[in-house]
């Protein structure tokens, strides 16, 4: 129970922040562990049930629903308490979680949110991604992001001291700007450059 516990209140974190790929990994979880629970009951169709309401979840997390995950989240959470009442366990009642149940985990998309600020904080003078038709301001323009992460010389710790600097000395007029990332932006923008690698690498 205490391991349905967690997953719960991840999957509900993760579908309010629309991280929708951890949303889909938490919800497959809760799916193996309410398989392995039926197993173990009387009435295997009270998890079932339970079942039919994740359905409804996994149709609003691929839809990316956010109004459709957050009601269907509700009425999943009020089968699991009818379930535990029909089981003998009234006392054993779950609700929405008000805190988040780790402090280790961020539950917000760090690449899509990596991604939104290298458009914004980078994308005037750097090419952020192939998909993007606008040509930057300057001419020539400095590397592209593609460029970039398949220099030998790309690592995640040296971008993290480079987007920390004051970004000066760079390009033929010297003059690259700092974008004053925080933490956090930083964090942000390296996870969004080393998917951007990995995808390179396939």
């Amino acid at each position: 129970m205490t391991r349905l516990q967690l997953q719960h209140a991840k999957l509900w974190f993760a579908g309010k922040l629309s991280n929708w790929g951890l949303a889909d990994y938490e919800l497959e979880q809760i799916d193996a562990n309410l398989e392995a629970t039926g197993k173990l009951q009387a009435d295997p169709s009270q998890a079932n049930r339970a079942k039919r309401q994740l359905d409804a979840v996994r149709q609003a997390i691929h839809s990316k629903d956010l109004p459709g995950f957050m009601s269907s989240y509700a009425t999943m959470t009020n089968e699991c308490n009818s379930c535990h009442r029909g089981s003998g366990y009234p006392s054993v009642a779950i609700q929405i979680p008000l805190t988040l149940p780790v402090p280790n985990q961020l539950f917000v998309d760090q690449v899509t949110e990596g991604r939104s600020l290298a458009h914004s904080s980078c994308g005037t003078c750097h090419v952020v991604s192939d998909w993007v038709r606008e040509a930057p301001a300057f001419r020539p323009s400095p590397p592209g992001f593609l460029e970039i992460v398949n220099r030998p010389s790309f690592s995640a710790d040296e971008l993290r001291r480079f987007l920390a600097s004051s970004h000066r000395r760079l390009g033929p007029e010297q003059l690259m700007p700092n974008p004053r990332l925080s933490e956090y932006q930083i964090e942000a923008i390296v996870a969004y450059l080393e998917t951007l690698r990995a995808g390179q690498s396939r």
